[in-house]
């Protein structure tokens, strides 16, 4: 806990991106990450696999940009910085490890961004999303973008903002996120390599579900290149006698698989 907290507190982030929670949420999936890195092993592996194939056969490799950079666990950032000219790591936050272990490549680059385009108007800023992908707008040589292990997690926070007193009355919010940043992928021009959960499942020791939980808030997902079971909490984790399973979806050419 005093971990924790001392991360909290020292972690640099922009103050909105503190105020909304950001902060907090990014020291808690560190935790979670070294509490289950066993568990997790298996689909971060999985993850940076599909990442490196989504960059073989580009005509250009000048620049790639990682949306969700985080905490790294599911990057293959040596790989990246080694094949590309630049390497943009974007996210709403950046934890003190990312910072230190990016020094290294002098190509690698730190972005601060919004991804889930909830931020003026959960800070009473604006009626609607913004442009979640507003940030590569002006970047003119981005051959490979990656969503990784990002889109799930958008409308976490904001929903729960909305649950508060006084926060914005938007049902439907989840959807709107999910669907906005599905349609600003789809509106790039480099490839994009998205890796996603899509659904959740609780099972008991016996294997039993218990419950389930769809992580795309009813947004149709196209049928993926590869897909998997990601042990996000192990037995112990958050039950004694639960375990929760993510279904992932990978999809190393995005724009291939939506219809036109």
């Amino acid at each position: 806990m005093l971990a924790d907290l001392f991360h909290i507190l020292t972690t640099p982030a922009p103050a909105a991106m503190r105020r909304l929670g950001y902060v907090a949420e990014s020291v808690a999936l560190r935790s979670r990450s070294r509490r289950c890195r066993r568990a997790w092993a298996p689909h971060l592996e999985r993850t940076r696999s599909v990442i490196l194939a989504a960059s073989d056969g580009l005509p250009h490799r000048r620049t790639v940009a990682v949306l969700g950079s985080g905490l790294l666990d599911d990057v293959p950032v040596k790989g990246l910085a080694e094949r590309f000219e630049r390497v943009l790591l974007v996210d709403a936050v950046h934890p003190w490890a990312t910072r230190l272990a990016v020094r290294r490549w002098a190509n690698v680059r730190l972005v601060h961004a919004d991804l889930s385009g909830a931020a003026e108007l959960l800070l009473g800023k604006s009626s609607s999303l913004s442009d979640p992908l507003a940030v590569l707008r002006g970047e003119t040589d981005l051959d490979l973008v990656v969503s990784a292990n990002l889109l799930s997690q958008l409308p976490i926070l904001p929903l729960d903002a909305c649950e508060r007193p006084g926060g914005p009355r938007r049902p439907d919010l989840g959807r709107e996120i999910v669907a906005a940043h599905l349609a600003a992928l789809s509106s790039l021009e480099a490839r994009v390599c998205l890796v996603t959960d899509v659904s959740e499942t609780e099972l008991d020791r016996e294997g039993r579900v218990t419950d389930r939980l769809d992580l795309m808030h009813g947004v149709p997902m196209p049928e993926p290149d590869q897909v998997w079971d990601w042990e996000l909490a192990p037995f112990g984790e958050v039950a004694r006698h639960r375990r929760i399973l993510h279904r992932v979806h990978a999809y190393p050419d995005w724009t291939r698989r939506v219809p036109a």
